[in-house]
């Protein structure tokens, strides 16, 4: 018994600082090494089983460059079986959604353009946006299930194979023409909002710009109830919450887009779970970002819609958060020394999810040896010094330059913050590592500036001392 004690406390001497949370009552799992010869620098309760909130789209991007690769492109078409006569369509035109995480509305418009360019001006028939791939799919946390009729988020979208800028509504504030009166609010994506807006921001020429945004829905119509002040010298503000029906807002962007290209539709528009028939023929089509460019946004964004609708890509049977989190887990499996492991998203928006520090670990040192997919997945991960997230920005000036990661928060129901990532050594050496505080319950809180430090502490020895 004396052995395994002793090896227990020279492993955690790795860990001084991040050894101390563990001491105020957090749950904490820690593992570093080496990755050119395995040694381990340190480790805390390794094996803990965690919740590691956003980590786990480290898992996500993994899984999707294994089954892919970089190149990979999802393709969005409009099919129809019906004949073109004298630029008429006769039938219906089906959206096939191909389940595209960045689908944008810039890229619904090269999809109408398409059709313009075989001199199509009217369908005399039905859009139909086919969402028989996944969607709606149900909703499984608090998060989500409260979006479908209220939010002042946007990482709460809902999921669907038929989606449009991410599932979430963009609004551009700007000042009024004149202290006193309402500010403009227009679409980020043209001039005219394509959801009910309720503007209550005032513009104002002394003070400061403060802007809130609640979506709310009713009568399956969303609207953004948009309050505050914007200063008139001020620079436009952008304000995004997540849609409570993604491919009713993709039916509306269609819609607008098809408008402005003097496109006529008789028989409206409207969602189905219908697949487009075999005899249907493909009139306009577009492929997507490659897939090492939507990782790229998905990891050093966090976004969870397009983790999410990756992990259900993955999906061989029917998609669903169980078999999408159950796709995730067969990957992890087959990484040597992994251990046990239970996503239940892509996201990490499940608090029920779980895995080890020594999981992620073991992740993380098998994409390294993966030479053609490496490059790809640590690209989108943050060197502090210069990431896109200003609160990484914590210890030194060393660590902050040697070190990518990826971070995971979680508030409810306890809170969770999670750190992993490579770091190279001031002799050039390539090292993995991972941090998991969870709480025990939603307090005592611990805020990222305590954890990070921490993190940053021992990280920073590592990195001097090889």
């Amino acid at each position: 018994m004396i052995a395994p004690a002793l090896t227990m406390q020279a492993h955690a001497e790795g860990f001084p600082a991040t050894q101390a949370l563990a001491e105020k009552g957090f749950v904490v799992g820690a593992q570093a090494r080496l990755l050119d010869s395995g040694e381990s620098l340190g480790s805390i309760a390794p094996d803990q089983q965690m919740t590691p909130a956003s980590v786990s789209k480290l898992y996500t991007a993994a899984a999707a460059l294994a089954q892919w690769g970089p190149q990979k492109r999802f393709t969005t078409e409009l099919r129809s079986s019906g004949a073109i006569v004298d630029g008429v369509l006769k039938g219906d035109l089906i959206l096939d959604g191909g389940g595209d995480p960045g689908m944008t509305s810039e890229d619904y418009w090269l999809l109408i353009q398409g059709l313009a360019q075989r001199g199509i001006r009217r369908v005399d028939g039905r859009v139909l946006a086919s969402q028989w791939r996944f969607g709606p799919v149900t909703c499984v946390t608090t998060d989500r299930c409260d979006a479908r009729t209220r939010t002042r988020h946007a990482f709460d979208a809902q999921l669907t194979s038929t989606a449009v800028d991410f599932a979430t509504w963009c609004m551009r504030v700007m000042p009024g023409e004149a202290e006193g009166v309402p500010a403009r609010v227009t679409s980020c994506a043209g001039a005219t909002p394509l959801t009910r807006v309720d503007n209550r921001v005032t513009t104002v020429s002394q003070g400061s710009t403060g802007i809130s945004a609640e979506r709310t829905t009713s009568g399956g119509e969303d609207t953004l109830v948009i309050s505050g002040q914007i200063r008139m010298d001020s620079d436009p503000a952008s304000v995004y919450r997540s849609s409570a029906d993604p491919v009713e807002q993709t039916l509306v962007t269609v819609q607008s887009i098809m408008q402005d290209a003097g496109i006529a539709v008789t028989g409206g528009f409207s969602a189905t779970s219908s697949r487009p028939g075999s005899e249907s023929r493909v009139l306009s089509a577009v492929e997507g970002k490659p897939l090492q460019e939507q990782l790229l946004r998905m990891l050093n964004y966090s976004n969870n819609f397009m983790a999410d609708t990756l992990a259900l890509d993955l999906v061989n049977g029917t998609p669903s958060m169980q078999s999408a989190g159950a796709a995730l887990d067969a990957f992890a499996r087959d990484i040597p020394g992994h251990g046990p492991i239970n996503l239940r998203s892509g996201s990490g928006l499940t608090p029920e999810s779980h895995t080890s520090a020594r999981g992620v670990t073991a992740l993380l040192d098998h994409m390294y040896h993966q030479p053609a997919l490496f490059p790809v997945f640590v690209a989108g991960m943050q060197t502090p010094v210069n990431g896109p997230m200003n609160f990484t920005r914590r210890g030194s000036e060393r660590f902050q330059q040697n070190v990518m990661i990826k971070t995971g928060t979680l508030n409810e129901p306890v809170p969770v913050r999670a750190v992993a990532g490579y770091f190279r050594t001031l002799s050039g050496r390539w090292g993995a590592f991972t941090v998991m505080v969870n709480g025990r319950a939603p307090t005592p809180y611990i805020n990222w500036t305590t954890t990070l430090e921490a993190v940053a502490s021992d990280i920073d020895t590592m990195i001097a001392s090889h």
